[in-house]
């Protein structure tokens, strides 16, 4: 086997490994559970679920808002879910005018109402454009919920409801939350199904 091949395989190792740390953890999959069952009321309550993250997590706030509004793997009607990071121009914008720090927060303050939750994803839990857009969402009554890795950062401690992902390695975390929030997408669309059949 090549060098290559082994670095190949640790890699994959690792990967593995930090998903069966969420299968042991007891906590993580309660507030999967629970982040599942609030965000399904707040959809049948006439709702919106707004999502920012920056870089890779940027990436994963545009996946998760596409399977939520799109499907992801049944037939049925579209829910409202917004990606903060999908406008260009709102975001330069407002990074030109007021600062990167608030590109998230102050499209929060013109989108979300109090029916609403804010979904931020950082890997480090200290990015402080979504700290601000936290901050925001609580200050206009709606509720805040993080994915992160590492020790969860500063966010950690100002969201209604954290999944840490266990690791310290930014790719590990990200396949993380990308197996998370596919999970995630299945029981809100399954509890939604239910809602419209019954």
């Amino acid at each position: 086997m090549s060098c290559i091949q082994e670095k190949i395989i640790g890699e994959i190792q690792d990967s593995i490994e930090a998903k069966q740390k969420v299968l042991d953890n007891f906590e993580i999959l309660k507030t999967l559970e629970l982040m599942a069952d609030q965000i399904t009321e707040t959809l049948k309550k006439g709702g919106k679920i707004l999502l920012c993250g920056n870089g890779g997590s940027a990436s994963d706030a545009l996946h998760f808002a596409g399977e939520i509004v799109g499907r992801f793997q049944k037939e049925r009607k579209a829910y409202n879910a917004i990606a903060l990071n999908a406008d260009v121009a709102t975001m330069t914008a407002i990074a030109n005018d007021y600062g990167y720090d608030q590109v998230f927060s102050r499209q929060v303050e013109g989108l979300m109402t109090d029916k609403d939750v804010l979904i931020g994803i950082s890997t480090s839990g200290n990015s402080k454009n979504i700290i601000k857009a936290v901050e925001k969402a609580h200050e206009i009554g709606g509720k805040a919920y993080l994915f992160s890795g590492k020790d969860g950062g500063k966010l950690k401690d100002i969201c209604d409801l954290c999944i840490i992902a266990p690791s310290d390695v930014t790719t590990h975390i990200q396949e993380v939350h990308e197996c998370l929030y596919h999970i995630l997408c299945g029981l809100i669309e399954n509890a939604m199904i239910e809602v419209y059949r019954n």
